[in-house]
């Protein structure tokens, strides 16, 4: 059975600083694109920072470009996303994606999707 799970949401004050990760199970993550998402409450889920985690090539939205850095960890089958100078608008639900099947940045183009990690920032 494959699992993701985030984790290392929280609240945070403008221009701070969190960590989230992505951790699998029964599925690796060493293969093929994954994909961090946010869903702000009324809005659309966006693709925000995606990782080819064999190649390590990673593509990013200019909301977050320059901010936002996303990695992988083979050995722990995790990917993080780094999150630095937060914005208020940056508060959002954060999830994970894997298994690319569509268009990347699109939320009907994946597999498995991690619960969700709620991200505040305040300002």
């Amino acid at each position: 059975q494959v699992q993701l799970v985030e984790s290392g949401g929280g609240s945070v004050q403008a221009g701070g600083s969190l960590r989230l990760s992505c951790s699998a199970s029964g599925y690796s993550v060493s293969s093929n694109w994954v994909t961090w998402f946010r869903q702000a409450p009324g809005k659309e889920r966006e693709g925000i920072a995606a990782i080819h985690t064999r190649f390590g090539g990673t593509l990013y939205r200019d909301s977050v470009k320059g901010r936002f850095t996303v990695s992988r960890d083979t050995s722990k089958n995790t990917v993080y996303l780094q999150m630095n100078r937060m914005k208020p608008e940056d508060t959002a639900m954060y999830f994970c994606a894997a298994e690319l099947t569509g268009n990347i940045w699109s939320s009907s183009g994946y597999k498995y999707w991690g619960q969700g990690t709620q991200v505040t920032v305040s300002s």
